[in-house]
């Protein structure tokens, strides 16, 4: 069930959907809290340290330790000397850590006059009585924090403490530590890593609730498409075609890609249905000829027509001979990768042939190279200088030669020459004009089809078009090297 359900893809897309958001989620939310726990922690450092120097200020303004007023239960706030001791903090302080004393008593203050080390106390309450008279003193313009917590009056919490130092007083070098609540802070961090825990898991919910649908939704023409693919190969019906939907989107371009390829299945198909219906027609007239013939033959051995036998013998080898390469070159035959000369080539083919019934004059005096199948360019060769040979009145010229880095072999003949409406039908298979049908019986109508099959496999062309001498002239152009 588990892989069933990691094999659709819409619950991928919606799992990768629900990852991607989970990952941006989690890191939006740290950097959220940090900057919130940033924010408040400078605020409450700020409200510490304003406290501290409040105090701090007052030292140095003449007021003595045991005078100040402390008795803000928001800020505790503790006074040291040098020797560690606590000589002033808040009213009801009962606890605190995270200081430089854990002390909540206060002691009495030692004056330290001129320097000369004779010290006196001030008493708890009313020692150092006459220090407002004395002034003196530095607040230093640095600060430390420290994490304490702190009970004033019963009740605890956690602090964050500022201190500063206050140098050159009447009663030595002091510090003074004050305090501020860091509760605003923790509320407002914890509030929001609760938001943030709560609704991130219903957020992710939703985010793959409806990547699935919308996914669902996106890929339903895909659906359509898969069923009507699955009921045209049960029912081997090519001439259905998938729904396309009327969109322009990655999904309608897909299925008409799915038509056009159903079109030229459906026509490549028929093709080859029609192929072999008109190879079985041509095939049927040679055999039931040579097969009349040798059973008058055997019947009668002085009325057997042997010449005649052979002509359809060679007839039907020569019809089996173009089947065979139409099959090889439907099924995907690709050319060798030999260099070819077509001057030479023409050259070759052509002086052999020395019993046509029309003469053939060669102009291919500089070389064309070409790469290619030299038995193919042959047979096309050949093919195009039989046709031309079955409809030429006197001549036919062969000409080789190179245009703008393109190999040309021309074959004009002095004919009736092709009909424009016919110049593209006569490269179609079983295709014969009807003079060629009532001229003669030779050709089964594949040569041109052959021809020009082997120039598409080179990467070149053959079209035909009226000839000087108006007949028809047939153009191979193939990529010189």
């Amino acid at each position: 069930m588990r892989r069933r359900l990691l094999g659709s893809v819409r619950a991928r897309a919606a799992l990768a959907a629900t990852l991607v958001v989970a990952v941006a989620l989690v890191a939006a939310g740290a950097a959220v809290l940090l900057a919130l726990r940033g924010n408040l922690g400078g605020q409450t450092d700020a409200a510490a340290d304003s406290a501290a120097r409040r105090v701090a200020t007052s030292l140095v303004g003449r007021v003595a330790p045991d005078r100040l007023d402390l008795d803000d239960e928001d800020h505790p706030v503790q006074v040291v000397d040098d020797d560690g001791r606590l000589i002033a903090a808040t009213e009801d302080l009962e606890r605190i850590a995270g200081t430089g004393t854990t002390a909540v008593e206060p002691v009495a203050a030692r004056r330290d006059d001129d320097g000369d080390g004779d010290r006196h106390g001030g008493g708890g309450g009313g020692g150092g009585g006459g220090g407002d008279d004395d002034a003196g003193g530095t607040v230093s313009g640095s600060t430390d924090y420290h994490d304490g917590s702190a009970t004033v009056d019963g009740d605890a919490a956690d602090y964050r403490f500022a201190e500063v130092e206050v140098d050159d007083t009447p009663y030595g070098d002091l510090k003074v530590y004050a305090g501020a609540s860091r509760a605003a802070e923790q509320s407002a961090v914890t509030t929001t890593s609760t938001a943030l825990l709560t609704g991130f898991p219903l957020l992710l919910v939703v985010v793959g609730a409806v990547t699935y649908l919308v996914t669902r939704r996106a890929l339903r023409p895909v659906e359509g498409i898969r069923a009507e693919m699955a009921a045209i190969t049960a029912s081997q019906d090519l001439g259905r075609r998938v729904p396309q939907p009327d969109t322009h989107d990655e999904v309608a371009r897909l299925a008409a890609t799915t038509n056009e390829t159903l079109a030229a299945l459906q026509e490549s198909v028929e093709r080859q249905r029609r192929f072999v219906a008109d190879a079985s027609h041509e095939l049927r007239s040679p055999i039931a000829s040579l097969r009349t013939q040798l059973e008058v033959g055997a019947a009668h051995p002085d009325l057997l027509d042997v010449a005649g036998a052979v002509e359809d013998t060679v007839r039907l080898q020569e019809l089996a001979a173009d089947l065979l390469l139409l099959a090889r070159l439907d099924a995907g035959e690709r050319p060798g990768g030999g260099d070819v000369d077509l001057a030479a080539l023409a050259r070759e083919e052509l002086s052999q042939r020395t019993g046509d019934r029309v003469p053939v004059t060669v102009d291919a005096g500089r070389p064309a190279p070409v790469t290619g199948s030299h038995g193919q360019l042959a047979r096309v060769l050949g093919n195009l200088v039989d046709n031309a040979q079955r409809h030429a009145a006197g001549a036919v010229e062969v000409r080789v030669g190179l245009d703008a880095g393109t190999a040309v072999l021309t074959v004009a003949d002095d004919g009736a020459g092709v009909p424009p409406g016919e110049r593209e039908r006569i490269f179609e298979r079983f295709v014969r004009l009807d003079d060629a049908r009532s001229r003669d019986g030779g050709g089964a109508g594949l040569g041109l089809a052959i021809a020009r099959d082997v120039a598409a496999r080179h990467g070149g062309t053959l079209t035909v078009r009226a000839a000087p001498r108006g007949g028809a002239l047939f153009e191979l152009r193939l990529p010189a090297d």
